[in-house]
């Protein structure tokens, strides 16, 4: 393997650097959008039980926000439900929009990744390509056999670059889909908090 790797030049470096970065962003994701850490269960419940017993103070909504993603946004709902629906709702899109923009964190690298690797892999094989012409140029035609190998050592970098590109691509549709089902379903209980803090929905605790 580390042959193949070495035949491949120099372009292998940064393709090498970005299956790193890729397989690092791959699973911080992973870990950190947890359905439960992202989105606990029962958590607008547990936020009005707290509001009916007028126990929901500055220090209950502080655990709260930073307890989840979900947290944050219903703190922000809950904090202000006293200013009337509308500013409630106001408040709440704007926590929401802080969350996403955290829960899509590296996903726009992660991409990037996925677009770049396959071009890198690419500009590898035509600076391999331009050097066996230029050694043709020089030395004549020589063993088509020597030609054919250092071609398929120039598309070493090819394939290397698709390797790290394709993987990289299948988990950033994923990670954002993700990510996307979360928002949703974080709307839907961000509204269920604010229809049920403004008597226009009952709850059973």
């Amino acid at each position: 393997m580390f042959e193949i790797i070495k035949s491949g030049g120099w372009m292998m470096l940064p393709i090498l650097m970005c299956s790193v970065i890729a397989m690092a962003i791959v699973v911080e994701r992973f870990w950190t959008l947890q359905a439960n850490k992202v989105l606990p269960p029962d958590l607008v419940q547990q936020v009005w039980k707290l509001s009916r017993e007028r126990r929901l103070d500055a220090l209950a909504l502080q655990k709260l926000r930073h307890s989840s993603p979900l947290g944050y946004v219903l703190a922000a709902g809950a904090a202000n439900s006293f200013h009337g629906r509308e500013i409630m709702k106001e408040c709440i899109e704007e926590a929401g929009r802080v969350v996403v923009h955290r829960l899509e964190r590296y996903l726009n690298t992660l991409g990037t990744i996925a677009a770049v690797s396959p071009l890198l892999g690419l500009l590898g094989t035509v600076f391999g390509i331009i050097e066996i012409f230029s050694s043709l140029m020089n030395g004549g035609a020589g063993d088509p056999t020597a030609l054919a190998g250092g071609i398929s050592v120039a598309l070493i970098t090819t394939a290397a670059g698709l390797i790290v590109g394709i993987p990289s691509l299948i988990f950033h549709r994923h990670l954002e889909r993700m990510v996307d089902d979360y928002v949703i379903h974080m709307e839907a209980e961000a509204l269920k908090l604010v229809e049920i803090m403004h008597g226009d929905r009952e709850i059973l605790l």
